[in-house]
């Protein structure tokens, strides 16, 4: 216990004496007070979980001194007597831009050419979007507006950052007092700051999620082997390596992405703080498994008036889900023991804070939790809790003095004490002055003075005669000032009447003028007591009890996810896609996610029956080419060769899509990279498990693919007068792309490949080669681990590719549309090459002029593995009616049909072992329909994933009712939030966002 007050006294000595080598001069007679104040008889809360009843605490200049019952007070101390009172810690905001300037996007005029390299001066990195070497301390500067607008919320620190960019450089712990910049940063370095946003840069590249999340890949294996490298001086990569050893801070927009950044953290063994959006709720388990700690906003959303039913039917469910279940987060990460702290970012008004913290604290959060995630949580995440976040002896002097707990509704902040200074928020003398008074002028009475409203809100009307006037009353300690407007003859115009307030004879007192400049005495003699109204509440609606999260949050979420059983589906017409063909009354047993019997009169124990008398039982529908389910853009257009990029990173598990395609038999679907730049992005195979989240709605066990695109597209063409920069311009051009690519990939492998081959001892002492995204998927495709999809129209073009192809080693697996596939059908036949068409679009562009719907057809005829494909969201959902198009225009079995979109997609995607015809072994995905699959009548009656029943036509009428009880529900309760006086928002119409080649289509 010596040693400790030993160590604590020297630490306060050597801070005085350090304090005192200032190195700004002073103009004049210098006056540097060490003043000492206690703080007697208050309820301190030390921190977020120790409470000293009738406890004193002592500060000197900006540092506690001591805290504790029983302490011996300091002479010549002064003492402040806060019985009555509690302290607190200061708030701390692990995620403002309080002193950080706002960075702008120049506006991009019409001329502006496209910008492919950073257009910053000096030997940085390539891209704009990546600045590790900025520095917040650099460049914050003190606002003392802001800064009072947080001291009054109770904030007495920030993490002051700026919001600019992916790689953001690092943040500065700075308190709120009004010193100077030197004086209030106590750690430059606190943080280093990322995000998927690339902010201001002009620069192209990236312009998508998935672009953002290739770049932050890059960088990390850029700097890694920047560290041994001798090739270049890179500042940029310098910076980020010096900031790998503090906490990494990572701002997201919603909860996938939080998942996304978690898993990017994964891959190179970070641990990310992530400021979140507000929705973990609605993953929380997945959260919780990410084992990052959290910085939550609460911004929640505000009501929406729907007070007009049409503006009431077109609210998304899951806006309305949002608004009711967003205070619930909080409550769900503590219960889930996820560590998090809060912030005031993105608050219109940051004087809604502590309202929005209490809307948490009634929607289940404890006080404990919430003042940890004020106080000790944020402190300890920016590694600052020796300074702040507790009340101990030695840490900064910031805390704050309440009339009562800080989470209670009437509580009143008094003050802020920020670094040691004084802040005072509202006079702790305030005296209840509210209630009835007759007002007399001149001894004359002038009407009756009414005094309401809350403490720290006090209104004033006064009654004269008939007329009800509104009032001004302020106070300033014990002198009060009311001004209105008299209607009367006597005193018509503005009345300004300035006084005190005697409390034994309950009286307002002083003098004052009228408009015309004659001076008054007045008087305002207590007659009765304020007594607050309180509104009848004639609804019969419980505002603290919410709905249950869905999986996903919106329309036809579950309330549970399905599980797998055991199913027997008796007496079907089963197309099997095998040598069997199509079965007549057969059965088919699923069994641990797998077709473990087809047969007739089959038995399982404990099974699920299904009775498929008369209906019809297919393989799912594969969609070998779709843009569903993909955050962001579908495209990363910025550069002719996009490789690193995945939509494996942006699968979007909360598109209504996937669940309206399993309603047409759709069980998976090829998620592709626009066709915007002669080499995409790699393409991400999905199985459609609605309501799980992205990852988990991946295909297992597929080798991967990647975009190609020929044509139109890739060279720009009708893009506009400004899309003349980028290469290629031409389709010569697209050639050479690939050529130089490619080449560029072999000279890149065979230097692994040397690499590689070298003894461990040889390794040790060669110079490890850089690690380039772009050109490792081009080097699998090289080694036939990746296998390309290629949009395509001309048979030019499609020699050309074939004939690239050839000269490299490799093959095309897959040219998509191909709508003159017709044309070079024996040449593809002869490369290896399959063909995912459209049965019979057309017309649509230059392209396809001489698209035929026989294309199919006599593709199928060569030998040529054909699928009909999609490319549009609508589409999937009646694939099995794009098949029937083959028996009409070619007179294609029907059996063969259906294979175009069930088994021959599941051959050129390479799982066919696992999926597309109904074999014992392979996976259950399986769809029951009402009729024969080809036809026109034909309904999805059942739709199998794994042998979950994902959709169900039944299920599906309920799912349309719960749909419907829950809309009335929330709207009915948003009707009663807006009679209540709450803030609504007007209802602005959303579309659903359907994704084509070329982006978002309407």
């Amino acid at each position: 216990m010596k040693k400790l007050l030993l160590s604590i006294l020297i630490f306060i000595y050597s801070y005085s004496l350090l304090r005192g080598q200032e190195t700004f001069p002073v103009n004049g007679i210098t006056d540097k007070r060490h003043t000492i104040y206690a703080f007697t008889h208050g309820r301190i809360y030390k921190d977020y979980k120790t409470i000293l009843e009738d406890a004193t605490l002592i500060i000197k200049d900006n540092i506690i001194r001591d805290i504790g019952a029983n302490i011996t007070i300091p002479a010549g101390a002064i003492i402040y007597d806060l019985k009555g009172k509690s302290i607190f810690p200061s708030f701390i905001d692990p995620f403002g831009d309080y002193g950080i300037q706002e960075m702008k996007s120049p506006p991009k005029e019409n001329q502006q050419r496209d910008q492919y390299l950073s257009n910053v001066k000096g030997a940085f990195g390539w891209n704009q979007a990546v600045r590790p070497e900025l520095d917040a301390y650099q460049h914050f500067v003190v606002d003392n507006k802001k800064a009072e607008l947080l001291r009054n919320i109770g904030f007495g620190m920030v993490c002051a950052i700026n919001k600019d960019g992916i790689v953001r450089g690092t943040a500065c712990a700075v308190t709120l007092a009004d010193q100077n910049e030197h004086e209030v940063i106590i750690k430059d370095k606190v943080a280093a700051c990322l995000s998927f946003n690339k902010g201001s840069s002009a620069q192209d590249y990236p312009g998508s999620l998935m672009g953002c999340i290739a770049l932050i890949r890059q960088t990390y294996l850029d700097a890694e082997w920047y560290k041994n490298t001798k090739e270049e001086y890179n500042i940029s990569l310098d910076a980020f390596n010096k900031l790998q050893n503090l906490p990494q801070l990572f701002e997201v927009s919603d909860k996938q992405n939080a998942l996304r950044a978690d898993k990017i953290g994964d891959e190179f063994n970070v641990k990310y703080i992530i400021k979140g959006a507000g929705d973990e709720y609605q993953r929380i388990n997945e959260i919780k498994n990410t084992g990052c700690p959290f910085i939550i906003p609460v911004n929640y959303p505000d009501a929406y008036d729907v007070s007009d039913p049409w503006d009431a039917a077109n609210v998304s469910l899951s806006y309305l889900k949002n608004w009711e279940l967003a205070p619930t987060n909080a409550a769900a990460l503590e219960k889930a023991v996820v560590p998090f702290a809060f912030t005031a970012d993105g608050l219109k008004e940051k004087k809604d804070f502590l309202k929005n913290i209490r809307k948490a604290i009634e929607k289940g959060l404890s006080k404990e939790a919430a003042l940890k995630a004020l106080t000790q949580t944020p402190a300890e995440l920016l590694q600052i809790q020796d300074k702040v976040g507790s009340l101990n002896a030695g840490m900064l002097a910031n805390f704050i003095i309440t009339s009562k707990n800080i989470f209670d509704k009437d509580n009143v902040i008094y003050e802020n004490w920020c670094s040691g200074k004084q802040f005072i928020i509202k006079d702790a003398n305030v005296k209840d002055v509210r209630g009835n008074y007759t007002l007399n002028i001149n001894d004359r009475k002038a009407g009756v003075l009414k005094i309401t409203g809350e403490l720290d809100a006090i209104k004033a009307t006064v009654e004269e005669d008939t007329n009800k006037i509104t009032a001004s009353f302020t106070q300033s300690f014990n002198q009060y000032l009311l001004t209105y407007e008299s209607k009367r003859s006597e005193s018509k115009g503005m009345i300004k009447l300035d006084g005190y307030y005697n409390d034994s004879l309950k009286l307002f007192k002083g003098t004052g003028v009228f408009a015309n400049g004659n001076a008054v005495n007045w008087t305002a003699k207590f007659d009765s007591a304020y007594i607050a109204t309180v509104k009848k509440d004639t609804t019969k609606i419980d505002s603290s009890k919410v709905g249950d999260v869905w999986f996903p949050n919106m329309a036809y979420g579950w309330k549970e996810l399905p599980k797998q059983k055991t199913v027997l589906i008796k007496n079907a017409t089963v197309w099997t896609n095998e040598d069997s063909g199509i079965l007549k009354n057969t059965d088919v047993l699923i069994k641990d996610g797998k077709i473990a019997k087809v047969g007739q009169n089959l038995d399982a124990a404990g099974a699920e029956v299904v009775d498929a008398t008369g209906k019809h039982v297919t393989t799912g529908i594969i969609d070998e080419h779709s843009h569903i389910a993909i955050s962001g853009d579908v495209n990363e257009c910025t550069q002719a060769v996009t490789a690193e990029v995945r939509i494996g990173d942006v699968v979007d598990a909360d598109d209504i899509d996937t669940y309206r395609q399993l309603a047409g038999g759709v069980t998976s679907s090829h998620l592709l990279h626009g066709s915007c730049n002669p080499v995409g992005g790699q393409t991400q195979l999905t199985k459609h498990r609605w309501g799980m989240t992205g990852d988990e709605m991946k295909f297992f066990g597929w080798p991967g693919f990647i975009k190609f695109a020929l044509g139109e597209n890739v060279k720009e063409s009708n893009w506009g007068d400004n899309a003349v920069t980028r290469y290629p311009q031409t389709r010569m051009g697209v050639e050479q792309v690939y050529v130089d690519a490619f080449t560029r990939a072999r000279e890149y492998d065979n230097k692994w490949k040397s690499y590689n081959s070298l003894s461990t001892k040889l390794k040790g002492s060669a110079p490890i080669p850089r690690r380039d995204l772009e050109l490792d998927a081009l080097a699998e495709i090289l080694n036939s681990k990746r296998f390309i999809t290629c949009h395509s129209y001309e048979q030019s073009e499609i020699n050309m590719l074939m004939h690239v192809a050839d000269s490299f080693g490799f093959k095309v697996n897959t040219f998509t549309h191909i709508l003159e596939g017709y044309k070079v059908a024996d040449k593809m036949k002869a490369h290896g090459a399959g063909a995912s068409s459209f049965s019979d679009w057309w017309a649509y562009k230059y392209e396809v002029y001489e698209a035929i719907p026989y294309n199919g057809k006599i593709l199928h005829d060569m030998g040529v593995t054909v699928a009909f494909n999609s490319d549009d969201a609508e589409m999937a959902r009646r694939l099995n009616q794009e098949a029937a198009k083959a028996v009409k225009f070619g007179n294609v079995s029907e059996e063969e049909a259906l294979k175009f979109v069930t088994l021959n997609p599941a051959k050129l995607l390479h799982v066919d072992d696992k999926v597309g015809s109904i074999k014992v072994g392979k996976d259950a995905d399986l769809v029951i329909w009402s009729d024969d699959p080809l036809s026109i009548y034909a309904t999805v009656l059942q739709t199998y994933v794994d042998g979950i029943c994902y959709y169900d036509v039944k299920t599906d009428l309920q799912k349309r009712e719960d749909n419907k009880t829950e809309r009335a529900r929330l709207v009915a309760k948003m009707l009663d939030a807006k009679s209540r006086g709450e803030k609504t928002q007007k209802v602005s119409f959303t579309v659903h966002e359907e994704k084509g080649c070329m982006g978002i289509e309407h």
